[in-house]
This record gives C-alpha cells, sequence and structure tokens, in this order.
C-alpha cells in the first residue's frame, strides 16, 4: 500500500509517498480502506519537529488521526463487518484505570491518539470504530474526531448553553471554526478574533456573532469587553491568550484550554482567579460517545463542518504548507483514490 510518511521532520518537504506492507488485522483489529483523514496542528508539530513524542529515530513516520473509509477485513472478536462505512475515534486508552472504568475515557492514565491515517490502508482497534449513516459521507466524517470532538467536549465541559457569551480566540483555525458553529447549535453568542478580517468574513455565516480583526493582547482584551463579560472561553491558543481569556471572563467563568499554538507558557492572575470564582482547566480530545454524538448530528442536518480544501494523498505534503501558511479556515483533509 501507498503511504505518505515522514522521512524528514524539516516541515512539509520531509513528506514523501512510500510502499509499505498491507496490514493484517489480529484480534480485535481491523484493517480500513482509508478514503479521507483530516491534518491537524498535532502532525504539523511532529513534522515540524516540535513534538517528544516522535524523533529521527522513529522515521519514517506515519502519522494521521482522523480516519473515514470502508472495513477492508476485520480480525476475530470484533463488531465490524467488510463494507461497514466508519469513522475512528483516535483515542488510545488502557481499559483498566480508574477513568477507563468511570470515565471520561479522555483522563485515562495511559491516554495517547492513534497515528497511521495517512495511507491506503489504516490497521486500527475495532472498538474505536463509529459507523457512519447513509447520509454523511467519509470526507465530512473525517473533519469531526479530532477539531469538533475537541470543541464539543470542551463546550459541554464549561456548561456552555441558551444565552451565553462564549470567546474563541483563534475563530478561524479547525477547533475555533467548531467551537463556533456547536456554540451556535447550543444557544448560545460568540465572539471571535483573528488576524484576518477575511478570514473572519467567512465564519460570521457559521454563527459567529462578533467578530474581531485582532491580534495584539492588550488591543483584544479591550474589544471583547466592550461586547461583555464572557460566560466561558475556548482556548486552543494558549501562550498570552491565556491571561486574555481570564480577564475577559465574568465572575464564576470558565475556560477550557487545549492548545499551545501560541506559546506553551501563560500568565494566571491568581488573585482574580480565585476572587472571581474563575475555572481554568486543560481539555484534550474528547469521548467516542462525543464522536457518537457529532455523527449524529451531521445526519440530522444540524451540522455541517467545514473543510476547506482537499488534497490527494501524493499531495500530502501540500497540505502541510497550507496549513503552515495559516490561510486556510476550517479544516485540510487529505483523500485516498
Amino acid at each position: 500500500m501507498r503511504a505518505a510518511a515522514f522521512t524528514d521532520l524539516i516541515g512539509p518537504d520531509g513528506v514523501q509517498v512510500v510502499d509499505r506492507p498491507d496490514p493484517s488485522p489480529e484480534e480485535g483489529e481491523a484493517v480500513v480502506d482509508v478514503e479521507a483523514c483530516a491534518i491537524n496542528r498535532h502532525d504539523l508539530w511532529i513534522l515540524e519537529g516540535d513534538s517528544a513524542m516522535v524523533s529521527g529515530e522513529n522515521l519514517p513516520f506515519v502519522t494521521g488521526l482522523d480516519v473515514a473509509g470502508v472495513v477492508r477485513e476485520a480480525g476475530a472478536e470484533t463488531s465490524v463487518e467488510p463494507g461497514d462505512r466508519v469513522v475512528l475515534c483516535p483515542n488510545e486508552t488502557c481499559g483498566t484505570c480508574r477513568f477507563c472504568r468511570e470515565g471520561p475515557e479522555n483522563l485515562c492514565e495511559e491516554f495517547s491518539l492513534y497515528h497511521g491515517g495517512l495511507a491506503e490502508q489504516a490497521l486500527v482497534q475495532a472498538d474505536r470504530l463509529v459507523p457512519l449513516p447513509e447520509g454523511v459521507d467519509t470526507t465530512t466524517a473525517a473533519a469531526l474526531p479530532t477539531a469538533y470532538m475537541t470543541a464539543f467536549h470542551m463546550l459541554r465541559r464549561a456548561d456552555v448553553g441558551p444565552g451565553d457569551l462564549v470567546f474563541v480566540p483563534g475563530a478561524t483555525g479547525g477547533v475555533g471554526v467548531a467551537a463556533v458553529q456547536l456554540a451556535d447549535a447550543m444557544g448560545a453568542r460568540t465572539v471571535g478574533t483573528s488576524s484576518s478580517r477575511a478570514k473572519l468574513e467567512q465564519v460570521e455565516p457559521l454563527g459567529l456573532d462578533h467578530a474581531l480583526a485582532v491580534v495584539d493582547p492588550d488591543e483584544m482584551r479591550e474589544a471583547v469587553l466592550e461586547v461583555g463579560e464572557v460566560d466561558a472561553v475556548i482556548n486552543h491558543l494558549g501562550g498570552p491568550y491565556t491571561r486574555v481569556g481570564q480577564d475577559v471572563m465574568r465572575r464564576g467563568g470558565r475556560m477550557l484550554v487545549c492548545g499551545r499554538t501560541a506559546g506553551n507558557t501563560s500568565e494566571i492572575a491568581v488573585a482574580d482567579l480565585f476572587l472571581g470564582h474563575k475555572r481554568v482547566e486543560g481539555s484534550t480530545m474528547g469521548t467516542q460517545r462525543d464522536l457518537e454524538r457529532l455523527v449524529a448530528l451531521v445526519a440530522d442536518g444540524d451540522l455541517e463542518p467545514v473543510i476547506d480544501a482537499t488534497f490527494p494523498l501524493e499531495e500530502t505534503g501540500a497540505a502541510f504548507a497550507a496549513m503552515q501558511d495559516r490561510e486556510s479556515v476550517g479544516k485540510l483533509v487529505v483523500t485516498v483514490e
């Protein structure tokens, strides 16, 4: 089979299509003919050499979390069959710790993520496959697992409901767009920021109520507060924007943080945190049940994931270059034919 592998951790030029042996499933496993696989900032960090999980010793390395396609072959003790249309929940958990037993599973003490979807075939744990209704195509489904599952889980943990005001710094990225759409579906209002007015104009029809073309943290703080104190912050940027999120939250506000695109460290005003009864929590991915709910929303016509562009497997490097350029709005998906 063909696979788009990282052969050098130097950015998009380090991607090459290579031949690999076809996988064969063992008990509990399935082989999926990949039709689509979305890429994520997580993958780009690996490709740029900015991830502790992959080094030169692991090359060539095939990433790709968000797999959608058709089951080719299933091993023993599985509930899927050849021909089933599926999307993969990329969570990898131990299945035995207290979080796996009691939930939520993304708190698993050995939590990890699947890699291997940027290929013609993917060997996966069969119980991580979510069936796709006929009305949900695989390219759409591939956009869901990382960005939409992450945003959905964060909004639920932040107790977002009708009438709430939600601040989404970086509202034109994958998680940002997903947060805007899902908050709108929950009846909440959103204020989102971006460096690009043109990109914000693409997100406004998706439910963004207040679009602010601002990057400077001080200017952003002032602009958001002109709209009003917010009930919740969906923060996938980190860096200085965590302090901005804290400053614009109302008393008792909630901020969920899932990324570090703008920096690995953030400043917190401790007195404001406890005197204002504000919550700042970390969040990684979501649960398989979250993904099942998202698939149902798409099937019912209540959610349409935003896909900026698709790329054939041979142009996976170009897909990462597009992500690196930060010009896209929504998801970038690699398709396999």
